[in-house]
């Protein structure tokens, strides 16, 4: 068995429909000769569900990560979340199966579980890679958190009632300063999650960029900006703010920041893999996935040579 395929299988143990899709998948790959992974946090919910799986599977921190052919993710956009943070460290792809409600980062559907496996032990997918981001906290000299995100990093309040103040920066120069609720930090796979529900850009994730739209800004200009991969961001709380604020990377990890604290954003040299099954261009999945209305669209015209 330690010659076998192994492939990690994370998915949301919270809940019944995940429990079900991940026996599912367990006994598929075991059918198939392959080694289900299961991490430790996941170990006890899974084993207490499907107790014959009881050494047919391994667990993750017992396992050499570098033999791990490809994670399959069965959850929403948070359980691929964390099942990046999972395999940071390890190249290997993500395989995602939507079992929440958008599922933006998911390849496939619940009712093709079966399909989806059976493709994965084909190993008939490609795979994408999508910018992540890098970021720095410190406070005078000090380095006080780092951290990285696929989607987004957020400067918040931590107090409803009061309002943050801060300076926006672009490659090192001051750009402005206000008052807000907070302000996202997002890569083009982050501008259809949080960003976009402030009212940020969507930005196809072909194009590598980073993306800083205010939240709530009391100001004339705080609008949405779009820089290069190689620029830097960084937000700056005044040391006049009576707020307390936090930082939040993913919505998954966060530290909590002083007055006077500085928040530094760039494009990471480690992007996060997706494994992919179909090659529908982004319009497409834009447009299934926010059920956008697009009746009554009958395609180029032979006037434009098919373009």
């Amino acid at each position: 068995m330690s010659d076998a395929r192994r492939f990690l299988v994370v998915s949301h143990t919270g809940r019944r429909s995940a429990l079900e899709a991940t026996s599912e998948v367990c006994a598929q790959l075991l059918a198939a000769g392959a080694v289900p992974v299961i991490a430790a946090e996941h170990w006890d919910d899974v084993h207490d569900f499907v107790p014959e799986l009881n050494g047919a599977v391994e667990r993750f921190e017992e396992t050499d990560p570098t033999r791990i052919e490809l994670v399959i993710v069965l959850g929403g956009d948070g359980t691929i979340l964390r099942a990046a943070e999972i395999m940071r460290d390890h190249p290997v792809p993500l395989l995602g199966v939507n079992l929440g409600h958008v599922g933006f980062l998911a390849e496939s559907e619940r009712d093709d579980l079966g399909y989806t496996v059976g493709r994965a032990l084909a190993r008939d997918y490609t795979v994408e890679e999508r910018m992540t981001l890098s970021v720095r906290a410190k406070v005078g000299n000090d380095v006080v958190y780092e951290s990285w995100a696929l989607n987004e990093v957020t400067v918040e309040k931590a107090e409803r009632e009061r309002m943050l103040e801060v300076v926006i920066e672009v490659d090192r120069r001051p750009l402005s300063s206000f008052g807000c609720d907070g302000v996202v930090m997002s890569t083009p796979t982050g501008s259809t999650a949080y960003s976009f529900s402030a009212g940020g850009p969507v930005v196809w994730p072909s194009l590598e960029a980073l993306l800083l739209v205010p939240l709530s800004a009391h100001a004339l200009f705080a609008r949405p900006l779009v820089v290069g991969p190689e620029s830097s961001l960084a937000v700056e709380i005044l040391q006049r703010t009576e707020a307390s604020a936090v930082i939040w990377c993913d919505g998954r990890r966060t530290y909590e920041l002083p007055p006077g604290a500085r928040v530094i954003v760039r494009k990471s040299p480690v992007p996060v893999r997706l494994a992919r099954l179909h090659e529908a261009p982004f319009t497409d999945r834009l447009v299934n996935k926010f059920q956008l209305p697009v009746t009554g669209w009958r395609g180029p015209g032979v006037s434009e040579g098919g373009q």
